[in-house]
């Protein structure tokens, strides 16, 4: 099944187009921004796909009239292409629970919506409206996507955030978004023309989640503490508040080294939720992990010989490297969607302390091999 995303660089559009990329089931065809303006580009693009997810649109400007008449132009320039060509791809649109609000967003995205049913029961297309409730999750652009991005982002970089409006949001992660916009293409009646409110994953005052990331910054960012995390959804607000931590400066974290006669003592995890702890032995020369995860906690602490980390975002060819010496323990914890590995680069053992928020389940084991 041939699926694209247009709005693919996008905060969800980016972690759509990865999460399929675990199924080799889908074909991923590229999507560009500038096809939009380039008629023959777009006319090629649809042609290609079976299934064309439409995340593309303006959420934010000063002038509203502006994102107003952009979102329509898109879902207008989206309709030709596909009428020119003759093709009809089962076309899922992402409208907004603001499509009941009176700003000019929600009534482009209801608009949206309802130019595109229109054109699916004209031509016999199959087509499915989600009304998304708020979406977060790791990589949102902060003072655009989502206030969760912009409290993460003030937070780690020492300002104060501000609450406008402190009312109870109901939120649903980016992750638990992709899973029910699949499990629509897997599941969708051709021909159909449907109309679902995507369900969200919990209800919180806006107040309680800036609370919440405040004990983060206090624990984790300045302490290295591993928060208490009450169930999934404070797991997923965390892997969303760290993704804004600057890795390249941030990690390696030097532990406190207490020596005497007997030798030394590190104190290498402090732990407010459970998990599994593992040890290993690594030669000189050797390379382990190549991997990434989606979900995972992870932390790797060097308290014996020379390691080199490295990671890089799933998408990009940025490589952080960073470096960890026994003679002063460390630690880096491993962002999600990051692929990341370690190297002995000294002359003896490296002996690396791992530990992970979940016990390795073989059947769903979130661990994903790429290399760096």
């Amino acid at each position: 099944m041939r699926i694209g995303i247009t709005g693919q660089s996008g905060f969800v559009g980016n972690h759509l187009f990865n999460i399929l990329g675990l199924n080799s089931s889908f074909e991923r065809v590229p999507f560009e921004d500038s096809f939009f303006e380039d008629e023959q580009h777009l006319r090629t693009f649809v042609k290609q796909c079976d299934v064309i997810v439409h995340l593309a649109a303006v959420n934010r400007d000063p002038n509203p009239i502006v994102i107003y008449n952009t979102n329509l132009i898109l879902v207008r320039g989206l309709i030709s292409a596909m009428e020119v060509e003759g093709v009809t791809p089962h076309l899922i649109f992402s409208s907004s629970i603001q499509e009941e609000r009176d700003n000019l967003y929600g009534k482009s995205k209801r608009e949206g919506r309802e130019l595109l049913e229109e054109w699916a029961k004209r031509v016999g297309a199959t087509f499915t409206g989600l009304v998304i409730p708020n979406v977060y999750g790791p990589f949102s652009k902060p003072n655009y996507n989502t206030f969760i991005a912009t409290f993460a982002h003030q937070l780690i970089n020492g300002e104060t955030p501000n609450i406008q409006e402190d009312g109870n949001i109901k939120l649903v992660y980016v992750n638990s978004l992709c899973s029910f916009i699949i499990n629509q293409i897997i599941n969708a009646k051709k021909g159909s023309i449907t109309r679902v409110d995507v369900p969200y994953d919990f209800e919180k005052r806006v107040s309680k989640i800036l609370s919440l990331f405040i004990s983060f910054k206090e624990l984790y960012a300045e302490k290295g503490f591993i928060p208490n995390l009450k169930d999934i959804n404070e797991v997923n607000l965390f892997n969303t508040f760290r993704s804004y931590l600057n890795y390249s400066t941030h990690f390696p974290v030097k532990l406190v080294k207490n020596s005497d006669p007997r030798g030394f003592f590190v104190e290498t995890i402090k732990l407010g939720i459970g998990g599994q702890v593992s040890f290993s032995t690594t030669i000189p020369g050797v390379t382990r992990g190549n991997h990434y995860h989606t979900r995972k906690i992870e932390r790797f602490t060097v308290i014996r010989g020379k390691a080199r980390i490295q990671l890089r975002k799933i998408g990009s060819e940025d490589v952080i490297n960073l470096f960890l010496d026994g003679n002063e323990p460390s630690y880096v914890d491993m962002p999600v969607w990051y692929t990341h590995n370690i190297t002995n680069i000294g002359e003896e053992e490296l002996y690396t302390q791992f530990w992970i928020n979940e016990w390795y389940n073989p059947q769903d084991g979130d661990t994903f091999f790429e290399e760096v």
